[in-house]
């Protein structure tokens, strides 16, 4: 079954990158831009009213411009544990992460911080669907994610293979008194109960953001963005 991504960042990054190949472009609006590399990537082109593309792709949200693609690929664990981008290896668990925009702000990040991929749950956890992709800002492209049925043990898993695991949670220590040199799993838990208890067994450490100011809590998205760059300068130090 077909998904529809739509926006022009979006469809940027598809036409410009090998691999997520669209079936179709649909526009309601002249973009030359989007126009010229549709043809360069030899995509077909077709001119639709909003009205009907608001119908294709279930959303006002499309800027005008939609494209057809084949569900967005994942990958198995494996995969993104052998492709270290950084001085240690990173990865970001989303445990029972729901809001699609969540999601799409962690994949844009991930990006930018170069982190080796994101792990999310099959079940109770937003999925890679059109929203994801337009938050993202192309990122779903750029970012290896894994699909897990069980969270818990995944963790376990990548424990023996010389993962340090740290959730982040209310409770835990001052976020910056971690050294972070060393292989690091991430985990983001859900933006209202926070990491449920099994995974947070599998914890070697509880980070939390020191809050001064009246508002007790941040956006899961904005913590977790803040955590991976506090990570990144250990696998990018300055020379």
């Amino acid at each position: 079954m077909t998904q529809w991504v739509y926006g022009k960042q979006v469809l940027r990054q598809i036409l410009s990158e090998d691999g997520h190949r669209p079936l179709r472009i649909c526009l309601a609006v002249q973009d030359p831009e989007i126009e010229t590399l549709a043809r360069k990537a030899n995509v077909p082109l077709e001119y639709v009213d909003r009205k009907r593309l608001t119908r294709m792709t279930g959303s006002e949200h499309h800027q005008g411009m939609a494209a057809e693609i084949q569900p967005y690929r994942t990958w198995p664990v494996d995969d993104l544990v052998a492709e270290k981008h950084g001085q240690y290896g990173f990865l970001v668990a989303l445990d029972e992460l729901e809001d699609p925009h969540n999601l799409g702000a962690v994949l844009r990040t991930a990006d930018a911080v170069a982190a080796d991929g994101v792990i999310f749950k099959k079940t109770h956890n937003a999925g890679l669907t059109p929203t994801v992709a337009k938050v993202s800002a192309g990122a779903i492209d750029t970012v290896k994610c894994a699909a897990v049925t069980n969270l818990t043990r995944t963790l376990q898993d990548l424990k023996k293979k010389g993962y340090w695991i740290v959730g982040a949670d209310m409770d835990g220590q001052d976020y910056r008194s971690l050294s972070y040199d060393f292989d690091t799993v991430l985990v983001i838990g859900n933006e209202g109960k926070g990491i449920s208890r099994l995974v947070r067994e599998q914890c070697d450490y509880v980070v939390s953001l020191p809050m001064r100011g009246r508002i007790s809590s941040l956006n899961a998205s904005v913590s977790a963005g803040i955590l991976m760059y506090g990570i990144d300068a250990a696998r990018f130090p300055l020379k």
